[in-house]
Order: structure tokens, then sequence, then C-alpha cells
């Protein structure tokens, strides 16, 4: 996790955050136990109550659950739905900004794929340095 907090939202709302992006990139696993709250506490200089205040929002978010005397636990479904409620998020709130700006833009599907891969770069638009392309048709279906 990142050392730094910023002052847009409260520190709990960002470690929760921060614990959400671990558990979807998949360095916290279903099951797997989160830091303990004096551990995070110390190594982040945070109010333990804080550290407390924000594994309690993954508890009520049905993410993680208590084990009286053990610790905090990844529930199991955890990531599935997470990436339901980010993947809703993301089309309702992010979708629709990203959508009027590719249409102010004059963007087509081709130049947003090739601009996911690297292609081209600021460089590579100047040069033809840049290689070849690769078609559309051989990117895998999931990073389309």
């Amino acid at each position: 996790m990142e050392r730094e907090w910023n002052n847009s939202q409260p520190i709990y709302r960002q470690l929760r955050d921060r614990v959400v992006a671990m558990i979807l990139d998949g360095v916290l696993k279903e099951g797997d136990p989160l830091p303990s709250v004096r551990n995070v506490a110390a190594e982040y200089r945070v109010n333990p109550l804080t550290v407390l205040k924000g594994y309690q929002e993954l508890v009520n978010e049905g993410l993680v659950e208590t084990r009286r005397g053990r610790g905090m636990f990844i529930n199991s479904g955890a990531r599935s739905l997470l990436l339901q409620g980010e993947r809703q998020k993301f089309l309702g709130e992010e979708w629709p900004r990203i959508y009027a700006t590719i249409q102010r833009l004059g963007l087509r599907a081709e130049e947003l794929l090739d601009g996911a891969n690297g292609w081209p770069s600021s460089d590579a638009a100047q040069s033809d340095a840049a290689g070849p392309k690769i078609p559309t048709s051989k990117i895998p279906t999931e990073e389309r």
C-alpha cells in the first residue's frame, strides 16, 4: 500500500479503497487475513481507530469477516462482488465522461486500442520507428 494520504477524502476511506484495490489486483485473496489494525496503524502512522473504521467499512460491505480472536479475513466471493460493483460504478460514473471525450476528439476504436497497447506514443507518431502494428483481431478478447 502507498504511504501517502491525500486530502480529498478521509483516511479511513482511502485505507478501505486501498484494500479493495489489493483484492481486485489479487494481492489479497479470498480467505487471506487482513494485516492487523496495530501493524497498519504503526506502519502508516495513523490512529488505530482510523484503521478499524476503514476495516469496518469492508465488514459492512460483506467483503471481510471478523473471526473472534483471530482477526479479519477476506470473505469468499469478495472479489466477484467487488468486480460487479466496480464495473457498475465505472459504467455509470466514469464511462459517460470518457465516452463524451472520445466523441469530442473524434477517436476511432482502432486508435483507442492502439493507444492502450502503447501505440502510437508521441515519439513513435513523429518517426517510423514505431514498428509494426498488431491488427485488432490479434488482440485477445479479454483485452478488447
